[in-house]
């Protein structure tokens, strides 16, 4: 089974879809996301003078970025460089969208029972009160 297969199972106990979204649920990390996913990598000094931020608060956010998969650091001398890493977002889209998926038919099957009433098999279970 792939990895996308696994998660899009609905796999309950699974945080990675959770880190994902975490990461990018605070709006100075999704600015930074927001930035490499252009594909340039860039250096925490880039990346703190364009977020006027410090560069340790700059670290901080990238480490949670890094450590969801959403970014990757390559060592450049003695600079370390972070870029976009789109594999893990493909994956929280393809999770999304098997989501919505199953919305779709749970909102088709609601539009079928308030438009046609219920199936026959559940005829049975509906007990009408005769006066």
């Amino acid at each position: 089974m792939s990895k996308t297969e696994n998660h899009t199972s609905g796999a309950g106990g699974d945080t990675e879809f959770a880190d994902i979204f975490a990461a990018l649920g605070d709006p100075t990390r999704l600015a930074i996301f927001d930035r490499l996913s252009d594909g340039q990598a860039r250096s925490i000094a880039v990346l703190s003078d364009d977020a006027d931020m410090t560069r340790q608060a700059v670290t901080k956010h990238l480490r949670v970025l890094e450590n969801a998969g959403l970014i990757e650091s390559h060592r450049i001398g003695r600079e370390s460089r972070y870029a976009f890493c789109p594999d893990r977002l493909a994956l929280a889209r393809a999770w999304l969208d098997h989501v919505a998926g199953r919305w779709d038919g749970a909102l088709m099957r609601l539009k079928s029972f308030v438009e046609d009433g219920p199936a026959p098999s559940c005829d049975k279970h509906l007990k009408i009160k005769e006066d």
